[in-house]
């Protein structure tokens, strides 16, 4: 994933969070923002230290990064992507058909 895709800066994060659009599971918490400053999509992932350890950690963020580059997202958008606590221990499958469901009800899907 290159990182232009990426949302790095925790201000740019922050008003993601603060538009206030997101559904969530019982695994995840989407939240949705348009940006048309990109030619393309761009999002972040985070997961608490209470997740578990650095390898943990960073297993579920390189599964959800996976997941959401193979997504075929409306380009005015960013993503961000909050791993709850409950998701330890899902499948990849699992981690695929959760997210994308929320993808959906977001409807930020082409």
């Amino acid at each position: 994933m290159k990182k232009e895709y990426r949302v790095k800066k925790s201000s740019e994060i922050e008003m993601i969070v603060k538009y206030k659009q997101s559904k969530a599971n019982k695994h995840f918490v989407i939240y949705k923002k348009e940006n048309h400053d990109n030619s393309h999509y761009r999002f972040a992932v985070s997961v608490s230290k209470r997740y578990g350890n650095a390898v943990e950690r960073n297993k579920i963020k390189r599964q959800v990064r996976e997941i959401i580059s193979k997504l075929d997202i409306i380009k005015i958008y960013d993503v961000f992507v909050v791993v709850r606590f409950t998701s330890k221990g899902i499948t990849f499958n699992e981690i695929n058909s959760s997210i994308t469901s929320l993808i959906k009800k977001l409807n930020i899907l082409r």
